[in-house]
């Protein structure tokens, strides 16, 4: 029995060669999944953040001043102005707060076919329309 033990002390300190021909049950070959190293740059991709472009005048272009558009302004209490196209549609009740220091209940965007962006603005109950677009110059 010691004999068998040493064996085995022996076999766990050396440690045992199970080296030989893999035995392949598959036609496919897949490839081993390996060590993925997580990148370490040695210095940033861009030196300076990128800065956002868009602030409360560049989201804004100009109202629109069409026959369509005072319609709206004079029965559904709404402003239609051009937009620039990246902006969403918080960013551009921000901008409007920001702006002509008035509050929005809604605001509905679309493209055009043009390729504009309009933006249908309408006000809450404690502003009027005709008031603002008279401040804005749209009237």
């Amino acid at each position: 029995m010691s004999g068998k033990a040493e064996a085995v002390g022996k076999a766990l300190k050396k440690g045992v060669s199970k080296k030989g021909t893999r035995i392949h049950t598959k036609v496919h070959f897949y490839r081993p999944v390996t060590l993925k190293n997580r990148r370490k740059p040695k210095y940033q991709n861009r030196s300076v953040s990128k800065k956002s472009t868009l602030d409360k005048h560049a989201i804004i272009k100009y109202p629109l001043t069409t026959e369509s558009s005072m319609k709206l302004i004079e029965d559904s209490n709404t402003l239609v102005f051009i937009v620039d196209i990246k902006s969403n549609k918080r960013q551009i009740k921000d901008a409007v707060r920001e702006l002509y220091n008035i509050e929005c209940e809604k605001v509905n965007t679309l493209i055009t076919p043009r390729g504009l962006k309009k933006s249908y603005i309408r006000l809450s109950k404690d502003y009027d329309a005709l008031d603002v677009a008279n401040r804005v110059g749209v009237i």
